[in-house]
């Protein structure tokens, strides 16, 4: 492993990565949430929530969905998880922290953009509007996903509560660690087009 980092409970942090990287986060409580934007290191392209899911065929985020730009490159795959849902529906809960540390890089407000909510899952509420609910108890300690970066990335993170969670308590804190590893194997015609346009890209 060639790098390991707690991020602590409320908390934003980001990390460029080079392509071809194992990317962990890890859950190190109950009801963990790690907000993550993803801008490519040029800053061309970033994460495009909605072409994503729609070319997928998809309403969550889950192992094997490869993570689309705007452009339709692949910037990154979810290669493993130990849950099968991970919310991409609500938004950040830390805006005003997120924006402080995309300044670091030349960023700001403008550039936020769709985000995953990695260890969260939204569903359905019991009311007459069919309004979306944060389901708790989703995470626990020890839960854990992995992306594997196609291209050079910058990846922030906040470990605030989900949006919706409506909970007491602060938020959770989660490790990262970022290791070599091999590449996946997309699962739909789309999102193998999109890692060899990134492929193409990069020669």
């Amino acid at each position: 492993m060639s790098y390991q980092h707690e991020i602590p409970a409320d908390a934003v942090w980001s990390f460029p990565v080079r392509a071809d990287r194992l990317v962990r986060l890890t859950a190190l409580g109950s009801d963990a949430n790690a907000s993550v934007l993803i801008v490519a290191a040029d800053r061309v392209d970033r994460l495009n929530v909605p072409d994503t899911l729609k070319a997928q065929m998809s309403a969550c985020v889950r192992t094997g969905l490869v993570l689309m730009s705007d452009r339709g490159f692949a910037l990154a795959t979810v290669v493993e998880s130990t849950l099968e849902w991970h919310d991409c529906l609500v938004g950040i809960g830390d805006r005003d922290g997120v924006v402080v540390e995309l300044a670091k890089y030349g960023l700001g407000e403008v550039d936020l953009h769709g985000s995953i909510n990695f260890f969260s899952k939204v569903g359905i509420a019991d009311d007459s509007r069919a309004s979306m609910a944060y389901v708790p108890g989703h995470a626990v300690a020890g839960d854990s996903v992995v992306l594997r970066t196609a291209a050079d990335l910058l990846i922030f993170v906040s470990t605030a509560a989900h949006p919706l969670s409506g909970l007491p308590a602060a938020g959770v804190s989660v490790e990262v660690s970022v290791a070599e590893g091999p590449g996946p194997e997309p699962l739909r015609d789309e999102a193998g087009r999109a890692l060899e346009m990134t492929r193409r890209a990069a020669l």
